[in-house]
């Protein structure tokens, strides 16, 4: 009696998963939207930019890829894994608000948005309403990545004190640990660290300088920065002689391992549902090592 019941419990086992497989298969990418939204902290109130991008909202899911840019490259990767439902960090159309009126017309834009529907793909950015998250999980994503996630001091992720190094040294950790290929830094690599901030993204001027301007700071490493901005206050800081330095890392560097870790979040969300993270890589190639033909 016991081994029968075992034995049908062994049968009903894989009937269920498949079931619940085909469940999660079964839902529209508007409907994976939603609870995107709703394991984030649900929509934000005001003026978004985390809507819908391309591609009609009812189309079933075959599976979702998190990246940190849709680019064409990992558009094509998507469609060739199977995933139709695309979940982008930064815009798909080269502005902030995916603005496409000037687009029209264009190549570059009408050949991007012909592939992802010919392809049946919908598009969904995810940028607002992960970085309202607390603790910011694009952040907290990035020093698990430097092994930085239990550094970080008064629950924010933003600064941290780590084991003593030199600027120096810290660069060259960055650059393995991130595999960056072009890396520009302001300060003397001799210069000892042991407070970090960090800024992921463009976070722009003020927050950069605020983070910078700290007593408790001596380098803010960062995603990007316009070079007539905080890059200039940073070099005419080290020419007065302050204990400061300035790291961009990269904006894609910065946040991709964040979209990463999203990825991990949504298998636990969508448990039927193919999930995958596909990286956008890094736009520059360094001039002392172009990439191989």
């Amino acid at each position: 009696m016991l081994r029968s019941v075992a034995a049908a419990l062994l049968l009903a086992a894989p009937l269920a998963a498949s079931a619940q497989a085909a469940s999660a298969q079964n839902i529209t990418a508007g409907e994976a939207f939603q609870k995107i939204q709703q394991r984030y902290g649900g929509p934000i109130s005001g003026t978004t930019v985390d809507t819908l991008k391309a591609g009609d909202p009812a189309t079933p899911v075959t599976g979702i890829a998190t990246t940190f840019l849709d680019t064409m490259e990992v558009l094509r990767e998507a469609a060739k894994r199977g995933d139709n439902l695309v979940i982008t960090h930064e815009p798909t159309f080269y502005n902030h608000p995916d603005d496409t009126s000037f687009f029209q017309g264009d190549p570059v834009y009408e050949e991007k948005l012909a592939f992802i529907r010919e392809h049946h793909m919908v598009v969904y950015r995810l940028h607002d309403e992960i970085h309202a998250t607390k603790p910011d999980p694009i952040a907290i994503g990035l020093l698990k990545a430097l092994g930085w996630e239990n550094d970080y001091k008064d629950n924010d992720p933003f600064f941290l004190t780590i084991s003593p190094t030199t600027l120096g040294d810290l660069v060259s950790m960055l650059r393995t640990r991130l595999h960056i290929a072009v890396l520009p830094v302001i300060g003397d690599p001799n210069l000892k660290i042991s407070h970090v901030a960090i800024r992921p993204g463009a976070s722009g001027l003020q927050k950069q300088v605020l983070a910078l301007r700290r007593d408790d700071v001596d380098v803010l490493i960062a995603g990007e920065a316009s070079q007539w901005e905080t890059v200039e206050y940073a070099r005419d800081a080290v020419a007065q002689g302050r204990h400061k330095a300035l790291i961009l890392i990269g904006h894609e560097v910065s946040e991709e391992p964040g979209m990463e870790e999203c990825a991990q979040e949504l298998r636990a969300v969508f448990p039927g549902v193919r999930i995958d993270h596909i990286v956008a890589g890094q736009p520059w190639w360094n001039a002392e090592h172009p990439p191989a033909k």
